[in-house]
Order: structure tokens, then C-alpha cells, then sequence
């Protein structure tokens, strides 16, 4: 049994406006700082970030993706998962809420109408947060006047407990995929916080459950036909960064707890040059992203995509690499219960379970055997 609430009172004072990527680098570093102080008590004892997640709306750097065109500062995609990296690093639950805000940002980006797009990003820049979600089988829509009237429930997702605004995806009648932007401040949307997971345990995944509820028409957009949208390849990116995150936040760790160092040297330059790989993975992975997002034809995003998978699968290799090494180099030195430092292990495994490397590989298969006879 999960707690069934309204969404929480979000009232903030407006946030700040980020003006350059070294500001939004800086912010990040300085809110990290913060973050990494208590994530082992909160990850202990499942204390929700509430206070951190407001933090970071209030910096700005939950706005620092918004197009030019809508104020915003719209940083490059390398830049992005760096970022989300080092959030994560200091606790990776929060780094996965961003994620999902990105993620759900970029669909928005994509898919929406200037009408509703500025709407939203104005409201992101005044430090709304997003979530990404998709509806279960089983919901029910029918026409009602200038839109639709919803009843359902989402499956869990990260960021639920802490959005202002869920852009929830579902398939209207006949067979017409949609994303549904659904505010926070309805009366009839409730939110179960059901998330039992062993890792990644404060990341706010929760339940959405509609209804019923009137959706305007104005609030649903058609999604994109291509099964591999930036908005799919920029959350590979992002999941990649958290896991990255995770990654940095364990070798750390190991290098406080090992003893004698000059004894598995070769071991640590091993997951070192990982830990390196895996940033340069991102890198590249993000360029290709931004070239896509200006000039997205089909071989473009194609391409973007990837490379934004190998990241991903590269990244959440490395994490578990990393932490599983924490144990075996440094030994009972990493056991003790109060070090807590088993939560990199499980962060970087629940993280894991949420990519679809199978179907990620077939594609990533195809994709070069198609380059190839091309």
C-alpha cells in the first residue's frame, strides 16, 4: 500500500535565472556541495528531498534547457548530462528527478505548440518542475467537448512526488499515440507514493492516478512517429548521467576506504580509465544530440540515437563495475552498516533495470548493419 495525497503546496519564490553555461556549471557544483551532506541519511532512512528539489527549482538550473526563443539559456546536451552527473554524484535520487524533467522538457520542446510551449516554459523558468510518466493499460478516454475526460493511472515513475507537472503519455483512439500535459494543481489528480525499490530510494517515483478529469485539447500534442525523437535520445543521455554520477560518487568512496593503494594499482587504473571512457561516451553522445536537435532528419536522430544508447549501456556497466570494486579492493574497510556505502551498489543497479539494454542492443545492431549495407 502506497500514501494516496493531493500534490504538494508548491508555492516558491520565483527562481533565479541562470545566464551562462559556467554559471549553470558553478550552480551545480555549489548545489552538489549541499546535496552530498545528508543523501546517506536520506537514503537510510527514505527522508523525500523535498528541500533539495526546491533548491535546485530556485537556482534555475531546472531551466537552463528552455529554447532561446522562450528566454531560456538552452545549454548544450554534453553539458546537460555533465551536470546531471554531478547532481547525481552528490545523490543520485535527485539526479534521476532531473532526468526525468529534462527528459519530459525536450518532448514538450518537440512536440508541442508555440501556444502551449510558451505557457510551460514560462512556467519553467519561474521554477516549475516536470516528470515524464506513461499511462498503464487500462485507462479510459473519452471525448468531451474541447478535449477529453480521463480516468486512470499511470505506471511508476520517477519525479512524480516532486512535479508541478506531469507530461504523461497514452494512446487516444484508434491507435494515435499522445503525451497529456496534466497539472498538478487538479483536484482530481491524486499521487500514490509507492516506490519500495531498495535503491534509488528518495528518486520520487510514484503513481499518477486521473480521475476522471477533463484534459483540454490545448494540453495534448501528438507524439512524434520516429521511434528515436531527441526526446527518447536525451534521456538515454540523461539516464547516462546519472549512472556516471553513480560511478563517480562509489570511486570515491573507494579511494577514502582502501588501505594500501600500491596493491591494486592496476585494478583502480582499471575502473579509472572506465569512469574516463564513460565521460567521453557522454560527450560525444551529446554533440551528436545537438546537431540532431537542429537538423532532425531522420539520419540525424538516427545517429543520435546511437550513440546516445551506447552511453547509456556504457554508464551503467561502469557504475556497477565501479561499485561492486569499492567492495572487493577495499574490503571490510567498505562493509560497515553505518558507512552506508552499499547504497552506490543499489543505486546503480535499480538505475540499471529501468534501461531496456536488450532492445537497445538489437537496435544499436541493426542500426550499424544497415550503415554497413548502405
Amino acid at each position: 500500500m502506497g500514501t494516496i495525497s493531493q500534490f504538494r503546496d508548491r508555492l516558491r519564490p520565483p527562481a533565479q535565472r541562470i545566464e551562462s553555461e559556467e554559471a549553470a556549471i558553478s550552480k551545480a557544483r555549489d548545489l552538489a556541495t549541499a546535496f552530498r551532506r545528508e543523501a546517506s541519511e536520506r537514503d537510510i532512512n527514505r527522508i523525500l528531498p523535498f528541500a533539495e528539489v526546491d533548491a535546485l527549482s530556485m537556482s534555475g538550473l531546472t531551466a537552463i534547457t528552455v529554447p532561446p526563443d522562450h528566454e531560456g539559456l538552452d545549454v548544450p546536451n554534453a553539458l546537460l548530462a555533465e551536470i546531471v552527473a554531478i547532481i547525481a554524484e552528490a545523490d543520485a535520487s535527485i539526479g534521476e528527478t532531473l532526468e526525468s524533467h529534462f527528459s519530459a522538457l525536450e518532448t514538450l520542446r518537440i512536440q508541442a505548440g508555440e501556444d502551449l510551449k510558451a505557457s510551460l516554459f514560462a512556467r519553467v523558468l519561474l521554477g516549475d518542475r516536470f516528470a515524464a510518466a506513461a499511462f498503464a493499460e487500462g485507462c479510459e478516454v473519452t471525448d468531451e467537448g474541447p478535449g477529453y475526460r480521463l480516468s486512470g493511472r499511470t505506471r511508476q515513475a520517477a519525479g512524480i512526488l516532486y512535479a508541478d507537472w506531469i507530461a504523461a503519455a497514452l494512446t487516444l483512439p484508434p491507435d494515435r499515440p499522445a503525451t497529456f500535459y496534466l497539472t498538478g494543481s487538479d483536484e482530481d489528480l491524486q499521487v500514490v507514493d509507492d516506490w519500495d525499490g531498495f535503491g534509488q530510494r528518495t528518486n520520487g517515483s510514484a503513481t499518477a492516478i486521473a480521475g476522471p478529469l477533463h484534459v483540454n485539447a490545448d494540453a495534448i500534442v501528438p507524439a512524434p512517429s520516429l521511434g528515436y525523437s531527441t526526446g527518447v535520445s536525451l534521456g538515454l543521455l540523461l539516464k547516462a548521467g546519472v549512472s556516471l554520477g553513480i560511478a563517480r560518487a562509489a570511486w570515491a568512496d573507494l579511494m577514502k576506504a582502501i588501505g594500501d593503494r600500491a596493491a591494486v594499482l592496476s585494478q583502480l587504473g582499471k575502473h579509472a580509465v572506465g569512469i574516463e571512457a564513460t565521460a567521453a561516451a557522454l560527450e560525444r553522445a551529446g554533440r551528436k544530440l545537438d546537431f540532431a536537435q537542429v537538423n532532425p532528419v531522420e539520419a540525424a536522430m538516427a545517429d543520435a540515437y546511437f550513440s546516445a544508447s551506447a552511453a547509456a549501456i556504457i554508464a551503467g556497466d561502469t557504475a556497477l563495475a565501479t561499485a561492486n570494486a569499492l567492495f572487493e579492493l577495499a574490503g571490510q574497510a567498505s562493509a560497515g552498516i553505518g558507512l552506508n556505502l552499499d547504497r552506490h551498489w543499489r543505486n546503480a543497479r535499480i538505475h540499471a533495470l529501468s534501461l531496456p539494454r536488450d532492445r537497445l542492443l538489437r537496435s544499436a545492431g541493426k542500426y550499424v548493419s544497415q550503415k554497413v549495407e548502405n
